[in-house]
């Protein structure tokens, strides 16, 4: 069992990651899962992403206590909930690498390795003003964060329809290494809700996380 990282976080939340070397087999059969948790796995092509998917599950339900397990399901808009909780959570995956967090207010994470190809999608969700703030130091580093700040912030609105450049803003900050924090805001119509994020370099992966404040 690999469970890599778990911490507390500002306000009373908790976050976890686990570094996968199991197969799915071991997820699937510790987790029991329900009916409706069963239909989302059938629909998840690949034996690695299925294998990501248990593997979150899994660690969310270590990082719960709970001697019986709550289902982690998805609401009208596909945000996932664990069931019979009133703390919100968020998943990740990429590779061998999966993350949760869970807090009792709006909350989002990202985990991401390190890829070349991001810079040639940047102007994809960056504005102008987060793209000047780049530098050739770390801008692959930077990059990430930025990437992972608005797929966070994403997830913590739940609700999908959000433009990653019109929608979801993070202020241009300088990159710091191996662990920072900036600030980013989710504009849409009535909705205007302010977070911290905060962002490390684990081993060639990026961890980004946003806390509503």
């Amino acid at each position: 069992m690999s469970l890599f990282l778990q911490k507390n976080i500002p306000q009373g939340g908790e976050l976890g990651i686990w570094h996968i070397e199991e197969p799915s087999s071991y997820f699937f059969h510790q987790l029991q899962l329900t009916p409706a948790e069963l239909a989302q796995v059938e629909q998840i092509k690949g034996e690695g992403r299925r294998t990501e998917w248990l593997a979150t599950r899994y660690l969310l339900h270590k990082m719960s206590g709970r001697a019986m397990r709550g289902a982690c399901l998805k609401d009208e808009f596909g945000k996932p909930y664990l069931a019979q909780s009133p703390y919100h959570i968020s998943i990740s995956h990429s590779k061998d690498m999966a993350a949760v967090i869970a807090a009792p207010f709006l909350v989002g994470i990202d985990i991401q390795k390190l890829v070349e190809k991001i810079e040639y999608i940047a102007h994809k969700f960056m504005c102008p003003q987060e793209m000047e703030s780049l530098k050739d130091t770390n801008r692959l580093e930077h990059l990430h964060v930025y990437w992972g700040a608005k797929e966070a912030l994403y997830k913590a609105h739940g609700k999908k329809a959000l433009d990653f450049r019109d929608h979801i803003l993070v202020s241009p900050f300088v990159y710091n290494l191996n662990l920072g924090k900036c600030e980013g805001v989710i504009k849409k119509d009535n909705f205007h809700t302010h977070f911290d994020i905060y962002y490390e370099k684990i081993t060639d992966y990026i961890l980004v996380y946003a806390l509503e404040t």
